[in-house]
């Protein structure tokens, strides 16, 4: 009886709390805003703790065909996960998509961020830190991590194109109370939709304004335009997830 009671314990706890980290959600957003554009929007991989495998990842972009990945920060913290890390962009860059991706918090947690950025050169991707680059039909805009203090929107948006359609990526999304500048779709992650799915995560937690607004997940909208936040695909702290399965976004646009 002791041994079947552990049993039943154990498959509670796996099931609460592992198996969200391994059931990768794939949420569907759809925006008319005319481009005819699919972006795969990947947030908060944190590779040390990734329970999603890069095959699967290999798999939903060739079943969904994006036309541009969006990597929206949070890579890994750890050096000694770059290697492992390299798996994943290898993925990203045998699929012959272009991607683009901003830092989050804990790349910046680095001792070396320029080891981390190399390597995302290495892999092809497309690094935007504070700059934007003209796309066909659209700018994009990268905004660099705000909770590390390193947005610099000014920078970001010089020389941006009044008449083309504006799509931001960032990591932290509480960087929209600051941003006063018209943009037509905003991806962002950071707060892992909580992580742990409970009341007042937030407050034993502080991860902002946003989320103390109870802002955390999801498509919004503010006077200067529409943002998404994703609930990431990996996890911090303790490798676990509550409610919460992890997440990959298409975006059609």
């Amino acid at each position: 009886m002791l041994l079947a009671a552990a049993a039943v314990a154990f498959g509670g706890w796996y099931a609460l709390f592992i198996l969200p980290t391994q059931w990768l959600k794939v949420e569907r957003i759809t925006r008319p805003l005319g481009l005819n554009v699919t972006m795969l929007q990947l947030s908060d991989l944190h590779v040390e703790q990734l329970r999603i495998k890069p095959e699967r990842i290999a798999r939903l972009i060739r079943a969904e065909k994006p036309d541009y990945i969006m990597v929206t920060g949070d890579f890994t913290q750890k050096e000694a996960q770059l290697p492992m890390l390299r798996r994943y962009l290898e993925v990203l860059r045998g699929s012959g998509v272009p991607v683009f991706a901003v830092l989050g918090n804990h790349d910046y947690q680095l001792r070396k961020v320029g080891r981390l950025v190399k390597l995302l050169e290495q892999c092809g991707v497309r690094l935007l830190r504070n700059e934007h680059v003209p796309l066909d039909r659209f700018e994009l805009i990268g905004i660099d991590d705000y909770g590390s203090g390193k947005s610099r929107i000014g920078p970001a948006f010089a020389g941006v194109s009044a008449e083309l359609p504006r799509i931001v990526i960032t990591h932290d999304p509480n960087v929209v109370l600051q941003l006063e500048e018209r943009y037509d779709y905003l991806l962002a992650g950071h707060l892992h939709g909580k992580q742990v799915n409970i009341p007042f995560f937030f407050r034993l937690r502080p991860m902002g304004k946003l989320p103390a607004m109870g802002i955390y997940k999801g498509l919004h909208t503010n006077r200067y335009g529409t943002y998404y936040i994703s609930k990431g695909l990996g996890q911090t702290k303790y490798n676990i997830r509550l409610f919460v399965r992890s997440e990959a976004t298409v975006h059609r646009l």
